[in-house]
């Protein structure tokens, strides 16, 4: 190095030592030159004591941060992130939404795409963001340390490509988040052994913060400044584990512009509905003139199934800035503060008539490539179910069974070894089967009167479909122990959301009012309680996909199945080897 260093121009060296004392002080990111370039992140997994609700407890935390830090790229960046665990859990970070285009390896989900990281283990994920502009979020993809691992993923377009909007004064990500009391691993591990529901959380967050309407949380409260007269784009991202949520600001509406890092047509509402896995970006404009009161930003729980849910609700105060010359102004303090009204928990209506509203811009510059034909259909029904108490054991869920929640009445066993690693080497002991099933192989009134026999199978299955398939998934919800709505996660692939509705889906009818012009395009959809979603999707990426319920108790019960699509004939179709520094099992 030190021979070398003296070809360096002044003007490079200089380049090069800032680049350096940048580096020094956010360690989290190198700064990209180019479009297209390369952005470098650490991540150091450690605990981290904090402090909520008045109890001090220790969290597993990135880089020291809660929530975890910002990771920022633009349209066509390649991202490498190097994970290092220091904690005594296994982990795994999912990019959650991010396309993964032959990048497989780098999915993140324990023990589809790759073993966990273990104690003092390290894997560096490399990936290329392509196609893809707007806001996603990285997170946990072990047991339930999304609990306390998850941040913001801001994807930017492409250097001179503007917004299909207005351009916004100043941009703010939002990230609702649950927070326990306890230690979420404990609440999930103590479920598991009795069978019982888990304990619900003691609050829910905004930035991390829970807000004045808790007990001993006043300090802790998010506040966003604004200037009155600006727009303000309001990254909204819905990290919590088990809840959807309803979100308002007092007399202030929202125009929605994108979802799931995917551009929407504009619409208004002064209320949204956000499931966990969703990501929605809105436009605030503010009054014209500073108005004499402060503003609640309010989230509390859509909710209709059976159990127990966490029923508080988050505060954050929206504060306009007042120039200090003005002297007519009442100091904020005393201020009214106006509170916003919020759906009723259970509004599955107004929940239905939100999400029809989501609609793609489907214009020549963002089209809508709805597959037209569909070469494979598939009917899933999701919901809740109970497997048999172990002998000599007394279990606490559903007539002394254990809570258990299934695809198609089968409920997910995780493998010991990545369903991708199996694959790819062809290993003989696999550890899983191809026979996940098209359809039921029991069908039932399946928003009726439940049946008697609520218990699932359990196994490893999975559905094989060749590369570039065309695929069409409808997604039944069933009342077996209460109907409820479940947000849907597809990896690795983005859908279009072509139909909903309430009942039992009609093969017969209900295809006639599919949209096939501009349905919303998602990664993650709602399953609406006591009804049935459609979507479609080209199967154009080779791998293994995990599907799931992302309300993570649900995950936990093995709502979830995985899709292996085959390579294709060319090799920018076929996925690649994994790294070398891919974790062992």
């Amino acid at each position: 190095m030190g021979a070398s260093s003296a070809l360096l121009s002044p003007a490079v060296l200089m380049t090069f030592l800032v680049a350096v004392g940048s580096l020094m002080a956010h360690p989290e990111v190198v700064t990209a030159k180019h479009a297209g370039s390369t952005r470098h992140y650490h991540f150091d997994i450690k605990l981290k004591n904090i402090t909520r609700l008045c109890r001090t407890k220790s969290i597993v935390a990135v880089n020291g941060k809660f929530p975890g830090p910002r990771v920022i790229a633009r349209e066509g960046d390649r991202l490498v992130v190097k994970v290092v665990n220091h904690v005594p859990n296994n982990i795994s970070i999912h990019w959650h939404g991010v396309r993964q285009l032959r990048s497989g390896w780098a999915d993140g989900p324990s023990y589809i795409t790759q073993c966990p990281i273990q104690t003092g283990q390290s894997y560096v994920y490399n990936f290329t963001i392509s196609g893809q502009r707007g806001t996603l979020f990285w997170h946990a993809h072990f047991s339930w340390l999304r609990a306390t691992v998850y941040g913001p993923l801001i994807i930017l377009p492409k250097r001179n490509e503007s917004y299909p909007f207005v351009k916004p004064y100043k941009e703010v990500p939002i990230l609702f988040g649950e927070w326990f009391n306890a230690d979420p691993e404990a609440v999930i591990n103590q479920s598991l052994q009795t069978g019982a529901g888990p304990n619900v959380s003691d609050a829910y967050t905004l930035n991390g913060l829970p807000g004045p309407l808790y007990n001993c949380s006043s300090k802790d409260t998010y506040k966003l400044k604004v200037k009155p007269g600006k727009t303000y784009l309001l990254r909204l991202i819905n990290a919590a584990l088990n809840d959807e949520l309803f979100f308002s600001i007092a007399n202030h509406s929202f125009t929605v512009v994108e979802a799931d890092a995917v551009y929407v047509k504009p619409f208004v509402t002064n209320t949204l509905v956000i499931a966990p896995g969703q990501t929605t970006n809105v436009l605030l404009k503010t009054k014209p003139q500073a108005p004499n009161a402060t503003f609640f930003m309010l989230a509390r729980p859509y909710f209709t199934g059976m159990g127990t849910f966490d029923n508080t609700t988050v505060a954050g105060v929206l504060e306009y800035e007042t120039p200090s010359s003005s002297s007519s102004s009442i100091s904020s303090k005393n201020r009214p503060l106006l509170k916003p009204g919020l759906p009723a928990i259970n509004a599955t209506n107004f929940v239905a008539k939100i999400s029809s509203k989501f609609r793609s811009l489907a214009t020549t510059r963002f089209p809508a490539n709805v597959p037209q034909k569909v070469d494979k259909k598939f009917f899933f029904t999701v919901g809740l179910g109970s497997s048999p108490c172990p002998k000599n054991q007394t279990c606490q869920g559903p007539n002394g069974t254990k809570f258990a929640a299934s695809m198609s009445n089968i409920s997910f066993a995780l493998p010991r070894t990545a369903l991708l690693q199996s694959y790819f080497f062809a290993q003989s002991n696999r550890g899983y089967t191809t026979d996940f099933p098209a359809f039921p192989l029991h069908p039932f009134n399946y928003t009726g009167t439940p049946p008697n026999n609520t218990l699932v199978t359990n196994g490893t299955k999975v559905v094989v479909i060749p590369f570039n398939t065309s695929v069409e998934v409808v997604l039944q919800d069933t009342s077996i122990l209460g109907a409820e709505s479940h947000p849907l996660h597809l990896h690795g692939y983005n859908f279009y959301v072509v139909g909903q509705g309430f009942g039992n889906f009609d093969p017969n009818k209900d295809p006639a009012k599919f949209n096939l012009v501009d349905p919303v395009e998602r990664n993650t959809v709602g399953v609406p309680s006591g009804g049935w979603v459609a979507i479609r999707f080209q199967a154009d990426n080779p791998g293994v996909w995990l599907m799931h319920c992302h309300f993570d108790v649900h995950l936990s019960w093995g709502l979830r199945m995985a899709w292996i699509v085959s390579d294709g004939e060319l090799p920018n179709q076929k996925l690649p080897p994994p790294p070398s520094d891919l974790p062992k099992c």
